[in-house]
């Protein structure tokens, strides 16, 4: 699954798998010093463990070298069918160098990786695992909503 380094581009969305449902996301971010980096949302309180229920927590986007945060992953471009990639130097690395560091909500459901990758990549923000295991997930979710416990 691993990829060569030449197959990889500023601005692609890299994806790692971690479990059947979820995968990490981040945005290829170039190379320094010899060596390839991802830009990535990630959790503060949490490390890498996301807790299914994560919501709300602390995090932040970090700038990562690529294979530090998994040796599988792959391009995943998922939205070059139907949204404009932004432009990497003039766009979207300036988007990612503003939002390093900062505090950022991270919200399984509303603001995971994905949505911050597709958000740096296109403008706008999606999430398509969410959205495929939302239909699974949602109706027990919701009842923990309504009775406030999550």
């Amino acid at each position: 699954l691993s990829l060569n380094f030449e197959k990889l581009f500023p601005g692609d969305i890299v994806e790692y798998p971690r479990n059947k449902y979820f995968s990490h996301f981040g945005i290829y971010f170039g190379e320094r010093d010899g060596v390839p980096y991802v830009a990535h949302l990630t959790c503060r309180d949490a490390d890498t463990k996301i807790p299914l229920f994560g919501r709300a927590l602390r995090s932040e986007v970090k700038l990562d070298p690529l294979e530090l945060l998994g040796s599988k992953y792959k391009v995943n471009n998922m939205l070059d069918g139907s949204h404009s990639p932004r432009d990497f130097h003039s766009v979207v690395k300036p988007a990612i160098e503003d939002m390093l560091g900062r505090d950022v909500t991270f919200d399984i459901l509303f603001h995971n990786s994905e949505h911050q990758a597709t958000l740096f990549r296109y403008g706008v923000k999606k999430s398509q695992q969410i959205e495929l295991i939302y239909e699974h997930i949602m109706p027990s979710w919701k009842k923990l909503f309504e009775e406030k416990k999550l």
